[in-house]
């Protein structure tokens, strides 16, 4: 999984130093590079990978923009 969103991200020219903005509850803005995201992505179970990766592929394929997935995933790991 980490291959390929590294090579998605290369592909679209997003940088892995890339730092999106995510609102916290409790905890105002927060920072989270874009490493940060894909190791979490990475990290979870085959099954939820899999999901992850047919919804970028769609959003790919349908000319979309990835990095509202990518915003969508920070702003997961805020809350």
């Amino acid at each position: 999984m980490k291959a390929y969103l590294e090579t998605l991200l290369n592909e679209k020219g997003i940088s892995l130093d890339t730092v999106l903005e995510a609102e916290g509850k409790d905890w105002g803005t927060n920072f989270i590079p874009m490493r940060t995201i894909i190791e979490f992505m990475s990290a979870q179970s085959k099954e939820t990978q899999n999901k992850m990766k047919s919804n970028l592929v769609k959003i790919d394929f349908h000319a979309g923009d990835v990095m509202h997935f990518f915003q969508y995933t920070a702003n997961f790991l805020s809350k």
